[in-house]
């Protein structure tokens, strides 16, 4: 038994990377245990169990005398037996926990295993199974049982069943994670990726820059022919990248954000990180795109408030709250106060303006022309307030 237990202990080191002496500690304490119950050991009398490292013999001592039981191999090879199990299986959980805890925050690859409620729990290369929620799966997203995925590692948390691994493929850092590994001069440190908002299986926008003059930020995340942008994109099957030039130029910034329309006016409020773009009409819906997506990741890109608006968009309010023998200048200043929030209308705070802005009802005219339907897609508006809102915006226009 005892050169058995000890090439026991040797294997599991080999194939499992349990260290032997961690076994062998666990074993010698447990065993302390086993002797207790087949013993009385008087008050005060300390109980040591030894196992050697070289012949696998295990003694058993009642203060300095030496316990001999014709029980004790016996519960000594079932306890033994038991430890190793039991510490097997707590090894593992410790070698996978500190195994994928050092590579949260990067990209790990598996197999689809199975699905559970509409999570994807994924085969880790038979080291462990991590899970990816729902909330953290592209939408539209479809996977197969035993295809292969690619995800960001979130966070491992430590569990009693055993550590849990939490994937995300939604996350905007796995976007930035695809560009380190595709693009060279991002993973050497040439080109930094300054930030990055995302609408998951839409769209993204990824705003680089680069310490070296003579390295294009954009070209290298572009890559020949668009070779590197490419792949990055079937990855994520067919999400939409905007590569946009970071610079510190407010103004340049901006534009470049709000790309691809065309700008032909801004006008800042530092303090409070607030612009008022101004747009020809042509560009009014690229500017804000579908649904406000495209004003929506442009300003979660930027961190500032966007306000777009067209010239006449300006002009009309500005006619609309300019009062007899009113400066002109502070008229325009009201104009573009009222442009933003839309409080002109009753029941319509800070919130809700700019959930309207976003979807495109960027002023009292779109909304008096808007049909009801439109206006209850917006969250927080309902049938009975999109009449309303119609109402008065005709009733504020005349």
């Amino acid at each position: 038994m005892n050169g058995e237990l000890l090439a026991v202990l040797e294997h599991m080191e080999r194939e499992k990377g349990i260290k032997k002496d961690i076994l062998i500690e666990a074993v010698e304490s447990a065993l302390v245990s086993a002797v207790k119950k087949i013993i009385d050991v008087q008050p005060g009398v300390e109980v040591k169990v030894s196992l050697d490292r070289e012949t696998g013999k295990i003694k058993a001592f009642a203060g300095d005398e030496e316990i001999k039981s014709e029980g004790f191999g016996r519960i000594a090879a079932s306890t033994a037996k038991q430890v190793i199990i039991q510490k097997i299986r707590e090894a593992e959980k410790d070698v996978v926990f500190n195994e994928f805890s050092n590579k949260a925050g990067e990209i790990v690859s598996g197999t689809v295993y199975r699905f559970e409620k509409g999570n994807i729990i994924v085969d880790l290369m038979g080291k462990a199974e991590g899970i990816l929620p729902k909330s953290e799966q592209i939408p539209q997203e479809e996977f197969r049982q035993g295809q292969r995925v690619s995800a960001y590692l979130c966070e491992v948390k430590k569990e009693a069943r055993g550590p849990q691994i939490i994937l995300s493929r939604a996350h905007p850092n796995f976007v930035k994670k695809l560009f380190e590994l595709e693009v060279p001069e991002i993973y050497e440190g040439v080109v930094e990726i300054r930030a990055i908002s995302r609408a998951p299986g839409e769209r993204t926008k990824i705003a680089v820059w680069s310490k070296d003059d003579k390295v294009d930020s954009v070209g290298s995340c572009v890559g020949m022919r668009g070779v590197r942008v490419k792949n990055i994109v079937t990855e994520l099957h067919g999400e939409r990248i905007d590569i946009v030039r970071y610079s510190e130029d407010a103004h340049t910034y901006i534009g470049a954000a709000l790309s691809p329309a065309e700008i032909s006016e801004i006008k800042l409020d530092k303090e409070n990180k607030k612009a008022l773009v101004v747009v020809n009409q042509d560009q009014l819906s690229l500017a804000i795109g579908k649904h406000g997506q495209n004003v929506r990741l442009a300003s979660k890109l930027l961190g500032w408030d966007l306000d777009i608006r067209t010239k006449d968009q300006i002009s009309q309010q500005e006619a609309q709250v300019k009062a007899p023998g009113e400066p002109a200048e502070e008229a325009r200043e009201e104009a573009v106060e009222k442009a933003v929030s839309l409080e002109g209308l009753s029941g319509v705070g800070e919130k809700t303006g700019k959930a309207l802005i976003e979807a495109g009802f960027s002023d009292l005219k779109a909304i008096a022309e808007a049909d009801v339907e439109s206006l209850t897609e917006i969250k927080g508006i309902g049938r009975l307030k999109a009449k309303k809102l119609i109402a008065e915006a005709k009733k504020l226009i005349k």
